[in-house]
């Protein structure tokens, strides 16, 4: 079996761009109103790195639905991480950055790709370390299946069946200069 870093991926498919990324993020943006009813109370929490950006897309979104400032913080997870210490190397700790109390807030965290749900459940360590909120929801720009722990999105821009050897890239404007979501194949899975 060759190395992680003799490992070739190819891109095996384009299957969201700038448009549907957009057309995604405002109909989460009206589920998330109309499953809090509104936005009072609401706060949004991007984990590090790309949910940052997409929890501050939505809370654009938000604002011009119900014409509201809906707060945004930022949450680094990797101290919560359960495979800390198996990579071998130490890991990037990043800043959480959240301005306001999460005590009996509605909290909706965001992530870009929901996967075998470790990563949300780190995250809410991460959030119950901070306060009691008075309830947390979760939502995705892509859900790729394949869950490990019982965690689901409430809110999920697109279902992407996928196999466990693919992987979903998200690409951003704010961090890598475009908006899209590919599949990456490993070409030795030809």
């Amino acid at each position: 079996m060759p190395s992680e870093a003799a490992m070739q991926v190819h891109e095996k498919a384009q299957i969201m761009d700038a448009t549907t990324i957009q057309r995604a993020l405002t109909r989460v943006a009206h589920e998330i109103v109309e499953k809090n009813k509104g936005t009072a109370n609401l706060v949004l929490i991007g984990l590090r790195s790309r949910g940052v950006d997409l929890a501050r897309r939505l809370s654009q979104c938000l604002k011009q639905i119900e014409g509201v400032d809906v707060p945004v913080g930022a949450l680094d997870i990797t101290l919560y991480r359960d495979d800390l210490g198996k990579a071998g190397r130490q890991p990037a700790v990043r800043k959480t950055e959240i301005p306001f109390s999460v005590e009996k807030k509605r909290v909706v965290l965001v992530d870009d790709v929901l996967y075998t749900g470790r990563t949300t459940r780190a995250a809410l360590d991460g959030l119950m370390d901070l306060g009691r909120p008075a309830v947390i929801q979760l939502a995705v720009l892509v859900d790729r299946g394949h869950r490990e722990l019982p965690i689901r999105a409430d809110y999920v821009g697109k279902n992407i069946p996928t196999a466990k050897t693919e992987q979903v890239q998200v690409m951003l404007q704010e961090e890598d200069g475009v908006d899209r979501v590919v599949i990456l194949k490993n070409t030795d899975d030809q």
